[in-house]
């Protein structure tokens, strides 16, 4: 084979837009459309925020403005404004910020210089405007190449900032802002900044009681096993309950405002410090998986000049305070040892209440020990000699970091279905599980049945949740079932099981549904795929005269050559979101419990059109 020739003519010198498009993911992670929570389009939405939480931070603008309509985004503080000549370099000079001088920003998020030039660079348009000493000056940008820099103009308007962007569409292909992600980003902020008022659409978020209040959102008063904990320090708050229903730990951890959603080193050092502390007041050497079975809680620290350990700052790397100040695992276990301690003697009740728990969850995993080595050794022996689990190679070597945010199990029934994936699939990033029939209704039932069940077994091993996500194998769990009856009950089985045993994949926002077209319609020039009978009207009046028409039955009726656009970069995923409205108790009672005369007619009135459909064709 001939050697390619390697010359100076390979060597290539990117400016800085160049390089944030040719890649993306290692500024915004993952690009996505929209349909998962960590997903490009809401990380250039985040750039913009963390630099208006920064000045309120330091004292300036009490309110920020966003809007969002067809596709445009609008962020308007009402802080400092940045300084006039530097309008221009500040959004697009790589390393250029106020962030690097700590007189202007202390224990601010954004350190990089990076943010909002990334959100430059992605947009097909972009526009910052800054207002400050009556003074206004704007810029505007396409792809990150200047197009406008204004003069220096008088103006009345308030000092402040505003940028506006939108996505360019050739990298976020069909992107959608959900609006669920991003008031859950907006609540985050405002629990975290207590005086802090945050306009979106017209709709305001404020929060009085800061990570009290983010509890209070996650979970519902008849579930709490004891009154909300709230303890706060100058650069550290926590807020602390148990779960009366759920398994698995829950955390919700935060830096200088930042959503950790991997954790890090002060989620860490906060995991062991509860430990050591209850252990301490009890003066019992109680198991650490006892201790905080079923918790949920949040941490949130102020950290000097934070080492994130990527730009979209999901996991804090830092293992010091800044300044004077001890590590950050001395100066959490410092801070809990001494506060937590502090309010169980002086709140008897909530530490009864505790200790009753651990003993509860010490019984629970002595009962379960057996059949949990049994199931362990089960699973490590099915996943050498069966093909339930066909896994991808997301986890080998430095791949791992890379693409991690890309990693996706698709959870489906049946050979020829999982046979069309596995075929079709990415397999540096996708997995396939399969199913063998329907599964268990587990609605009701104690965790032992994990264990003893082989196909939850197996799933649970696979996935990696025994102890929760903070090691979760697969980002995305996708559930791809048949769109006839019985696809959509082997759907509300899977769901019941992760509502009964894992909620946190659920609520964290991994879980979702994968949607593959009902009808293919075609003539000898194209081809079009139609997810709904609106969709098949619409193509059928598009390919005139008469075209072929086909009904896809079931996921196996799909050719592995069609179904690499149904799972490629076309992918359609619906997010599986919980109804605030609504505990998880109430949610599986009633769609998995007794029937009741209220569930009847939901059904009559929701899926009579649906059934009529399926039947009719």
């Amino acid at each position: 084979m001939a050697q390619e020739q390697y010359t100076e003519d390979n060597i290539r010198s990117l400016d800085w837009k160049e390089h944030i498009r040719l890649r993306p993911g290692m500024y915004i992670g993952k690009l996505g459309d929209g349909s998962s929570p960590d997903d490009g389009i809401y990380i250039l939405l985040k750039e913009v925020i963390d630099n208006c939480i920064d000045e309120f931070v330091m004292g300036a603008g009490k309110t920020i403005e966003i809007r969002i309509k067809d596709k445009e985004v609008k962020v308007r503080d009402y802080g400092r404004g940045i300084p006039l000549g530097k309008v221009v370099d500040v959004v697009s000079k790589m390393n250029t910020g106020g962030k690097y001088d700590s007189r202007a920003f202390k224990k601010a998020v954004g350190l990089n210089g990076v943010g909002t030039k990334a959100v430059n660079a992605l947009s097909s348009y972009f526009k910052v405007e800054s207002i400050r000493d009556n003074q206004l000056k704007y810029a505007e940008f396409s792809l990150g190449e200047l197009q406008t820099d204004s003069e220096i103009e008088e103006t009345t308007k308030r000092k402040g900032t505003k940028v506006s962007f939108i996505p360019d569409e050739k990298i976020f292909k069909k992107y959608k802002y959900r609006n669920e992600y991003i008031i859950k980003m907006l609540k985050n902020y405002v629990y975290l900044n207590p005086g802090l008022t945050i306009d979106f659409n017209g709709e305001k978020y404020f929060s009085e009681n800061g990570l009290k209040d983010l509890l209070n959102e996650n979970i519902p008063d008849e579930d709490k096993l004891y009154p909300i904990i709230h303890l706060k320090g100058e650069d550290i708050e926590i807020a602390i309950t148990h779960s009366k229903t759920q398994y698995s730990e829950e955390y919700h951890s935060f830096v200088n405002g930042q959503h950790t959603t991997q954790g890090g080193t002060h989620q860490a050092a906060y995991r062991e410090s509860l430990v050591k502390t209850i252990r301490e007041f009890f003066g019992k050497n109680y198991e650490a998986s006892d201790i905080r079975k079923s918790i949920v809680t949040a941490i949130a620290i102020k950290v000097m000049e934070p080492v994130f350990e990527s730009q979209t700052k999901t996991k804090l790397g830092s293992t010091d305070m800044g300044g004077e100040l001890p590590t950050v695992r001395t100066y959490i276990n410092d801070f809990v040892k001494t506060y937590l301690d502090n309010f169980l003697h002086k709140n008897p009740n909530v530490a009864e209440a505790i200790q009753r728990k651990i003993v509860q969850a010490e019984r629970e995993r002595k009962d379960l020990k057996g059949i949990r080595k049994l199931a362990r050794d089960r699973a490590k022996k099915a996943n050498l000699h069966n093909k339930k689990l066909r896994d991808c190679r997301v986890h080998l070597g430095d791949m791992k970091k890379e693409r991690r945010l890309e990693s996706t199990l698709f959870i489906t029934e049946g050979d020829s279905a999982s046979g069309s994936i596995t075929k079709s699939r990415d397999v540096n990033t996708q997995a396939v599980f399969s199913l063998r029939g329907k599964p268990l209704n587990c609605y009701g039932m104690s965790k032992k049945v994990v264990y003893e069940n082989e196909e939850f077994n197996l799933l649970q091993a696979a996935l990696n949740i025994e102890e929760g996500t903070e090691d979760l194998r697969y980002n995305n769990i996708v559930i791809a079932t048949d769109a006839d009856v019985d696809g959509m009950h082997i759907r509300l089985l899977l769901l019941t099981f992760f509502l009964q045993f894992f909620p946190e994949v659920i609520k964290e926002g991994h879980m979702f549904i994968l949607q593959t077209p009902l009808f293919r319609v075609r003539n000898k020039k194209e081809t079009i795929y139609c997810y709904s009978e609106e969709e098949r009207v619409s193509a059928i009046e598009k390919l005139k005269p008469k075209p072929e028409i086909t009904r896809f039955k079931g996921l196996g009726e799909i050719s592995p050559d069609e179904f690499k656009h149904f799972i490629g970069n076309d992918i359609r995923l619906d997010p599986v979101m919980l109804d605030k409205t609504m505990s998880i108790e109430e949610l599986l009672s009633f769609y998995m419990g007794k029937n009741t005369p209220d569930r009847q007619e939901f059904i009559i009135n929701n899926l009579k059109v649906e059934l009529d459909e399926i039947v009719e064709n």
